[in-house]
């Protein structure tokens, strides 16, 4: 049978055991029903034939199953082709095509695009993946030494990619040394002057670029995450990020205060994601350089990024004399104050101090964009 949402939702559980119905479109991969009802993902993989389960319906969902299942059996194709066939030389680019393909199955869109600008630019070996040695490497990254940031992002493209390499037995072993970087962490917070400039720019910029910067200084929330908001997520005065989006998994629950409530509705309809790609309705905005390039050249705020924005806002939290803890609710941080075996005991979700903050913090926040409207007549 052909698996899909509604034929998985239409399975009804056997009588007694468990039974298992395969995909026609994904040979070995399956969703095995429970006497009890339990709908669990499974694939068969090798030549053993052996059976995995990949998780249980619905909360992992068909798609992301599917890839888990052709990652795995690609993974165990690969290990036993080297376990039996004497290895064959290929270029690096071949190797570089090869890992680059694995990798769209099992990592985010930005990520592959990374490491596909990453090795193109930085690494243009022309001998077999097996002839590259550790000084044909560490040339290449230490080339960029007047880069810091840049420096470091090839070498973890070039380790990851030797690595991967190594653990498919194209290469004995990663040429690729053990490295610390040090990095130095921002501390930049922008002024209230500075925030009321960037707001106010926001507030006029064309969409999508303009709305997404106005939400991101009233949430405090990641870029990638508001990019990738959805109508479907947001329910009166709450968003809701569903679990396994944002970047600890965990699903987020935030509320919202009028301000972020008027942006939301003056936003385009016609798709469940607010700020679409140009290109595809399916994926979210992707265009971040050139955007605020052009969005800067208006304002005197000058070394500032994105997630910038989210550390002021955590700070002007703090002015308004917000518990650490409730920041950081708000913000979805999981190593803070509420870690650990607190983090299993305390399960109050805050909900309503947060509430109170994000309505102090728009408070605030209309009083810095508009002053003329704070001052008594």
């Amino acid at each position: 049978m052909s698996l899909t949402d509604l034929s998985i939702r239409k399975l009804k559980a056997p009588s007694s055991g468990q039974r298992t119905y395969y995909d026609a479109a994904l040979p070995g991969f399956g969703v095995r029903v429970s006497q009890g009802g339990t709908k669990s993902f499974v694939v068969l993989y090798g030549k053993a034939r052996k059976r995995k389960t990949i998780g249980r319906y619905p909360d992992t969902k068909l798609a992301d199953a599917r890839r888990e299942a052709k990652r795995i059996q690609s993974d165990v194709t690969l290990l036993e082709a080297a376990k039996t066939v004497a290895p064959k030389p290929i270029s690096f680019s071949e190797a570089r095509d090869k890992f680059l393909e694995h990798c769209e199955t099992k990592n985010k869109p930005r990520t592959v695009r990374d490491y596909r600008r990453l090795l193109n630019k930085h690494f243009k070996f022309r001998k077999n993946i097996s002839d590259i040695d550790r000084k044909d490497v560490m040339s290449v990254v230490t080339a960029l030494n007047r880069t810091p940031s840049e420096s470091q992002h090839a070498y973890v493209a070039i380790r990851t990619l030797m690595n991967w390499c190594a653990t498919h037995g194209l290469i004995e072993h990663s040429p690729v040394p053990s490295l610390r970087f040090r990095s130095q962490s921002r501390s930049r917070i922008l002024s209230d002057e500075e925030l009321r400039a960037v707001y106010l720019r926001a507030k006029s910029f064309r969409y999508p670029y303009g709305p997404i910067v106005q939400l991101l200084i009233l949430t405090g929330q990641r870029r990638s995450e508001i990019a990738a908001l959805r109508r479907s997520w947001i329910s009166g005065h709450e968003i809701m990020f569903p679990q396994g989006f944002t970047k600890n998994k965990r699903e987020h629950r935030i509320p919202i205060g009028e301000l972020t409530q008027s942006v939301v509705a003056e936003l385009p309809s016609g798709t469940d994601l607010l700020f679409p790609s140009r290109y595809d309705e399916e994926k979210p905005f992707n265009g971040w350089g050139k955007c605020k390039r052009v969005f800067d050249a208006a304002i005197d705020v000058t070394d500032y990024t994105l997630h910038d924005l989210r550390r002021t806002y955590s700070s002007n939290m703090a002015r308004l004399s917000v518990p650490l803890h409730v920041t950081e609710k708000l913000l979805n941080h999981v190593s803070g104050t509420i870690s650990g075996v607190a983090a299993v005991y305390n399960r109050h979700s805050y909900l309503a101090e947060m509430r109170a903050a994000v309505q102090a913090y728009e408070q605030r926040l209309s009083e810095q964009i508009h002053p003329s409207r704070s001052q008594p007549t």
